[in-house]
């Protein structure tokens, strides 16, 4: 008898998402609005100390917690935009390859097969794949988009509430929010610290957008409340706020304690990231205020110039507060769902978005079909022709 190649771990994964509408775009030369990586290039003293570092021989491997210089600019770059004071970066700080490889570490080092860890949809992917790979089971709890009792997405907190039970481990929060770009207040974050206090539960924040944000949005980290600073674990990375996505410079900031379970599972899972990215990172987070200011400034005029595109096309769209991605609104377009009218987008209008449904369970898809999201990470030109061309196609497709 034959025996499966694939793992039942991997078995029901395709290709993701975002490679598969890159792949199209490319295809079909298409403005890609879909993949999440700005098409412009990160500041030019950044790229120079990695130049500088490469030159100077910081070329080995990097002890496995991360560089200490990159460890230390971490706890200061907390302690300066966050009010995260007290961070040692010598316990409680371990650099990785990218978010996507801390979000894995801290699952490996905290969560058991037959736990249980909740999640927010629309999620990004690798939260669920993630949840699979080590044997959990994920409860899901769907955003809502604005409505007329509320200006910005919005949660149930009996839904949230069901979802917590003997066997919940770990809550995973992402603020900035991807895809909504919902930035969750103050006032929620305690309410969910007070569950997560109640069940005993830690928390995995994702806080990679936390200098792309747009007034009166204003981003808490969770670490910094009372409820929740002995049992959050803060990931983030150089890859949004720097516009470096390829160099994969993430971080986690926890409790020793916590700390310690991801580095345990870090240190086999890729030992160490790139040295010399690590030191130019150091210098990218000790960048002066004026570039997160300008940053920002970057980022709200982008929003603003696709908000403005996709209303003249037709198209509803929900603003978000901070990331740099826009929700917009597709139901009574005549298509089937949000995979379809993406498909339509890429090979017939020259424009690729990500289909929302992607980033949903089984039994809440549904609310994601109606939607299509945007990525505004771009050049004016690229948004300029994006929504040209969009004028033009979905008139034809009216």
């Amino acid at each position: 008898m034959s025996r499966q190649i694939l793992a039942g771990r991997v078995a029901h994964l395709g290709t993701t998402v975002f490679s598969e509408f890159s792949a199209l775009a490319l295809k079909h030369g298409a403005m890609n609005l879909g993949q999440g990586f700005p098409d412009f290039d990160g500041p030019e003293a950044v790229k120079e100390a990695a130049r500088k570092a490469i030159t100077d021989g910081v070329n080995q491997y990097a002890p496995s917690p991360g560089l200490r210089e990159l460890r230390v600019a971490i706890a200061e770059h907390g302690a300066r935009f966050h009010g995260h004071t007290g961070i040692d970066p010598d316990t409680m700080v371990t650099v990785t390859s990218g978010a996507t490889e801390a979000i894995l570490c801290v699952m490996l080092g905290l969560v058991d097969p037959g736990d249980e860890v909740v999640l927010f949809e629309p999620f990004y992917d690798s939260y669920d794949a993630n949840v699979r790979f080590i044997g959990a089971r994920a409860r899901y709890v769907p955003l809502r988009p604005p409505d007329g009792s509320h200006a910005t997405w919005w949660f149930d907190r009996d839904e949230v509430r069901a979802a917590f039970g003997p066997r919940t481990r770990l809550l995973v929060l992402n603020s900035p929010h991807n895809p909504t770009g919902k930035v969750f207040t103050r006032e929620e974050l305690e309410f969910l610290g007070g569950l997560c206090a109640e069940h005993e539960v830690k928390v995995l924040s994702d806080e990679v957008y936390e200098h792309i944000l747009f007034g009166p949005a204003r981003h808490v980290r969770p670490a910094t409340l009372p409820s929740l600073a002995e049992r959050t674990l803060t990931v983030s990375s150089a890859g949004k706020s720097f516009s470096l996505t390829g160099w994969k410079i993430g971080w986690v900031i926890a409790p020793p304690a916590l700390r310690d379970a991801v580095q345990r599972a870090h240190q086999f899972v890729t030992f160490a990231t790139a040295s010399p990215l690590q030191a130019a990172s150091a210098a990218a987070l000790r960048q002066p205020d004026t570039y997160f200011q300008e940053l920002g400034a970057l980022y709200s005029a982008k929003r603003a110039r696709l908000l403005a595109g996709l209303a003249e096309a037709g198209l509803k769209a929900y603003a978000p507060e901070g990331s740099y991605f826009i929700i917009a609104d597709i139901s009574g377009r005549g298509f089937a769902d949000d995979v379809a009218f993406c498909r339509h987008l890429v090979t017939e209008v020259g424009v690729a978005a990500i289909p929302p449904s992607v980033f949903y369970s089984p039994e809440h898809k549904h609310l994601g079909q109606g939607m299509a999201r945007f990525a505004f990470c771009k050049t004016e030109a690229v948004l300029d022709e994006a929504v040209r061309r969009l004028k033009a196609g979905l008139a034809r497709a009216r």
